[in-house]
Parts: structure tokens; sequence; C-alpha cells
């Protein structure tokens, strides 16, 4: 049986990407798991500067399985039936976790998106820090569709990224829309026609950076946007001068200054 997510690491970079192809990559229970066990490694992967996060095949991912939505709600072992559980000490569900858990990464993530994004697959999606689409993409938070609400982080991924009144219109509706009114929207961070190969190029571009200053740039702006003007800019104060005088902040400088390309170590 062929692995549900695959992952290979070149040049400090990760290439993730969901193996379901016969299935528009729909997410199984199965797939859940292996999303989530593919988190929890990542989580450790020190030498991973930045990963690039897609779908084979045809789509990135179409949401929930519909076979698998059948048997839930006709089985007695409903996995669904206490979404308040935790998953393994985390702040969220397991359903939660394979979206929220990729904006949680310490390195950043780089999706691309083609084909469709629906459902929890355009939620997984919402969770990377950074969103490439091609411009025939489909996506859409779809849940209404099902009389459900979005339930994989949406609610905490949305809010960063458009105005209260735009995520209403598309949860209300279930809406498909494209990459480029995505774009517009300020639900994909650009439109490309290839967004694989530009998110390779990006995730290569941030692994030549610091690894140090780029995972302290993505905690700063993650833990604290949201916070009052005073915390934040001391915040930013503190991570600044823990990065002053470290060796990779020193290599940057010497690396510069010398026009060669800079030397750097992981974080242990």
């Amino acid at each position: 049986m062929a692995e549900l997510v695959t992952v290979s690491i070149e040049d400090h970079v990760a290439d993730v990407r969901f193996n379901r192809p016969d299935k528009y990559n729909a997410l199984s229970f199965d797939m859940v798991d292996a999303m989530a066990d593919t988190l929890r490694k990542l989580s450790r992967a020190t030498t991973v500067r930045a990963v690039v996060l897609s779908g084979e095949g045809k789509g990135f991912c179409a949401g929930l399985d519909v076979e698998t939505f059948s048997a839930m709600i006709h089985s007695d072992t409903n996995p669904l039936a206490n979404l308040e559980e935790r998953y393994q000490g985390e702040i969220s569900n397991i359903f939660q976790f394979v979206a929220y858990g990729y904006k949680q990464l310490p390195m950043p993530v780089i999706a691309a998106i083609h084909g469709a994004a629906l459902g929890g697959g355009f939620q997984i999606a919402l969770g990377a820090d950074i969103r490439l689409a091609a411009p025939d993409a489909k996506l859409s938070i779809m849940e209404i569709k099902w009389g459900l609400i979005p339930d994989m982080s949406a609610s905490q991924t949305l809010r960063d990224l458009v105005p209260l009144d735009v995520a209403k219109e598309m949860v209300f509706t279930g809406k498909i829309i494209n990459g480029k009114e995505a774009c517009h929207l300020g639900l994909v961070t650009r439109v490309c026609e290839n967004p694989y190969e530009d998110a390779k190029l990006l995730a290569r571009e941030i692994a030549s950076k610091s690894p140090h200053a780029v995972r302290m740039a993505k905690k700063l702006l993650n833990e604290f946007w949201h916070c009052d003007e005073a915390t934040g800019l001391l915040k930013e104060s503190q991570f600044e001068m823990a990065l002053i005088g470290s060796p990779n902040q020193c290599e940057a400088v010497s690396a510069n200054l010398e026009k060669r390309k800079p030397l750097f170590y992981d974080p242990v």
C-alpha cells in the first residue's frame, strides 16, 4: 500500500505531498492519521528550514471523503463523537491539528494549491504561512453543504487573512471560488501558473536564510500579531536581542560583506 503522505527532504526543504490521487487526496481517517504523524515528525525536524505542501494528481485535497462521511454517520464507533478530545496534548483535536499544526510548525510552510482545495482541504491550506494557487484552482469552505460548520481550525486561521464579513460569506454559502478570486479576497498569497514549482523556489530562498532568524520571525508574527502594542514591541526587542551576536547572525553579516554564500547551522 502506498504511503498516504510522502515526505522528501532536500537542501533543508521538506516536500510534503498528499498521496491519494485516485480520490483527489480526500480525507479518509487513515489519511488524517498519516497527516498528523507527518506533522509531529516535522515539528522535531531541526534541519528542515521550509516546507512545501501539495497534493499528488489532479488536486490539492478535496476535503472529507464522501464514503468516509457516510460510514461515519452509520458507525457505532464514530470518530467524530467527541471532538472536544484533544490530540496528544495539543490545543486541538486531530482533525484541527492536521490543519492548524502547519501554523504551529517552527519553520515556514508554503501550500501549493492546484485543482480542488475544498472543505477540510482548504482549511489545511489555510494553516500554511503562504499559499500559492493556480488561477483555475477551486477553493471552498463548504461544510455548510453538509449542514456543518468549518471544524478544522478555520475560525482561527481565516481571521488572520480576511475581514469578518468575507469569512462569513464564505462560511454561510459554501461558495466555490477560483484562485484569482481567492487572491483578490486575500485567501491566497498570489496566483501562479505552476504553484508547486514556484513554492519550491520560494522554499529554497527561505531555506538559504538564517534558520534561527526565520523561525523567530514566524514565532513573533504568529504569537504577537494580535497582542497589544506594548507587548508586541517588547517581544520584538527581546527576540532581536537574542539574535544579535549569535553565530548565525554573525555569519549572515560576514557572508554579505564577503559576497559569499552563508553557511548556517541548524537549531539543536
